[in-house]
């Protein structure tokens, strides 16, 4: 059991890692926070797309990775 939860956690880290990875940065660096950052933060702009599915993935995998990573603890304790 310990095992199996062990390597589902080293996947979904793996997979939390690469889905952190493919997202575009929100900013275009020191000019982007300058010139149209908050315009960026507080617009219409919806993502869409590649994007808003690697969004979703991104806090699937991190809420996962939480329970797992506390589940693991918890029986490695026991």
């Amino acid at each position: 059991m310990l095992v199996t939860l062990k390597v589902l956690l080293i996947l979904v880290c793996l997979g939390l890692i690469t889905a952190v990875l493919l997202q575009k940065g929100k900013s275009a660096g020191i000019s982007g926070a300058i010139s149209g950052g908050a315009e960026h933060l507080f617009g219409k702009t919806k993502a869409r797309g590649l994007d808003l599915f690697l969004s979703r993935l991104t806090m699937g995998l991190a809420s996962s990775f939480i329970i797992l990573s506390v589940l693991v603890a918890y029986i490695v304790k026991s």
